[in-house]
């Protein structure tokens, strides 16, 4: 199979049709219309059922070399000649091309593109006339917002890049496409500002994409997972979102985007921690709201990691910190709790990660029933039945609510996962080992990268001029400056000359 894709095509129409056969099988999609374009010469139209636009073939293509080639025109010429007249006069498609690799022109066909055979010639015609069902522009469902724009990316790779085109319009953002996966071949683009993305980082992302070998590539995870500085981490250091104007912003900033063809997630390299708690929605509020916002979205991460872990290590090793009148409803509630409060919250913690992922796995229309039921129905009954305390149900539900504030759900899955580590580690020794795990994260963060850049900049190393944008969110007139930590060819967001004429001024005369 491979040395026949390794063969060009052929000048006899028979024998490249014999080659595709062997290539495709019998395949009942795999659609060979022949034509007589003149009683000495025949041509095949071939494409894939389900890829291409039938109705545009039917009324253009085939219409054209069965109306356009009048006899008058093709009697004197040679096959070579003919072929070029088809190119340049007879077909109508805008989007045309030779290819005289069968490799390619297998490739070609199963992307949706009719290819056009002439006897004699060993050269194909490719018109692209894509054609498949797509799903239509709607509402982001990763990351809703209540102020801004309401599209979200889709599986077409090329709608996704004019959602991107839409929002930039200059001619320095650049697409560069690439196909990745030995057998599913799929196309993965990077898209840039030419003028201001590093150079460095537009080579190292071209680097780490060539790198990959694999068969198959169905979704931008297997790219994620490929190209990211280090696998041993449950903190993403690799961005994804399915809202264009996210993407855009990023882009804007100097990052660089990897778009993935059957996908609606498109990642953004390089990122950091703190962007992972950035809303697209922050930018389209006042300032001082959207500062407000983050605020809640660190301590909900903390919320998140922590309270489980503390309520176990004060009520097991320090009650001494806690009020009297609250020990005391404590020690009454755990009075009939047969099990200690480590593996009280262990139970809760991975009941509620079992229906968590019930509700995402079961039919939507009886998901919202199934959660209700495993919240209450199966909450209640357990405090009733003392098995479970009402105070640890609280904390669960607290935990459950705060993981859904952080906009990512890279890092709220992330959080989740670390807080069983913090159980265990406040089951132990209490207190200490809340500190012990803190520190150790600490000191996994600051030594993570993305592409070679520090994952907790602007906090780790230290940048002043980059706080502006990280954990506040300082007014747009004030935000003069891209990040610096991105080394971008350009810092200067806003024009910051001064004495410049206004462009109008209402009460000169």
């Amino acid at each position: 199979m491979e040395d026949i894709l390794r063969s060009p095509l052929s000048h006899r129409l028979e024998d490249n049709q014999k080659q595709l056969s062997q290539l495709l099988g019998k395949s009942t999609d795999l659609i060979i219309k022949e034509l007589q374009l003149d009683p000495c010469t025949q041509i095949a139209v071939i494409y894939i059922d389900g890829l291409v636009d039938t109705q545009v073939l039917h009324n253009s293509i085939l219409f054209s070399l069965q109306e356009g080639c009048a006899p008058e025109l093709l009697r004197d010429l040679d096959a070579g000649q003919k072929f070029e007249l088809l190119q340049k006069r007879i077909l109508i498609a805008g989007d045309l091309s030779v290819t005289d690799d069968l490799r390619q022109f297998v490739y070609q066909l199963m992307s949706g593109n009719v290819m056009v055979l002439v006897d004699g010639i060993p050269s194909a015609l490719r018109i692209g006339l894509p054609g498949w069902d797509d799903r239509n522009v709607s509402e982001p469902s990763s990351q809703s917002v209540v102020r801004g724009p309401m599209e979200a990316f889709t599986e077409n790779m090329r709608t996704n890049t004019s959602l991107i085109r839409r929002k930039i319009k200059d001619s320095h953002l650049w697409l560069e496409t690439f196909q990745i996966g030995k057998v599913t071949q799929t196309s993965v683009s990077i898209m840039y500002l030419t003028n201001l993305a590093s150079p460095d980082l537009v080579l190292e992302v071209k680097r780490r994409l060539d790198q990959i070998d694999t068969d198959s590539i169905l979704e931008s995870g297997y790219i994620e997972e490929f190209i990211q500085d280090k696998t041993a981490t449950p903190f993403p250091t690799i961005y994804n979102s399915d809202r264009p104007d996210t993407i855009a912003a990023g882009i804007l900033e100097g990052k660089v985007a990897i778009l993935v063809d059957g996908t609606p997630f498109v990642l953004l390299v390089p990122c950091f921690f703190v962007s992972f708690f950035q809303s697209a929605e922050d930018y389209y509020q006042r300032s001082d709201i959207a500062t407000l916002l983050r605020f809640v979205r660190f301590l909900s991460f903390f919320i998140t990691m922590l309270a489980p872990s503390f309520y176990v290590a004060v009520t097991t090793y320090h009650q001494e910190m806690i009020p009297t009148s609250l020990v005391i409803s404590l020690a009454a509630q755990r009075e009939s709790v047969p099990v200690p409060a480590f593996v009280e919250a262990l139970l809760m913690e991975l009941t509620y990660e079992i229906l968590r992922e019930a509700g995402v796995r079961i039919p939507k229309n009886i998901g919202q029933a199934i959660s209700i039921v495993g919240t209450l129905v199966i909450g209640q009954a357990a405090v009733a039945a003392g098995f479970i305390s009402s105070a640890m149900v609280i904390i669960v539900s607290i935990t459950a609510i705060s993981s859904f504030v952080i906009p990512e759900s890279g890092m709220a899955i992330a959080a989740r996962m670390i807080r069983f580590v913090f159980i265990v580690l406040a089951g132990f020794i209490g207190l200490y080992g809340i500190l012990f795990g803190v520190f150790l994260i600490v000191l996994h963060l600051a030594s993570l990268r993305s592409f070679g850049m520090p994952y907790m900049s602007p906090l780790a190393p230290y940048e002043s001029k980059d706080l502006k944008d990280s954990i506040f969110r300082i007014p747009w007139p004030l935000l003069k400056t891209r990040p610096a930590n991105l080394k971008v060819q350009n810092l200067n967001r806003q024009d910051t000359s001064k004495g410049k004429e206004p462009i109008y001024e209402p009460n000169k005369k």
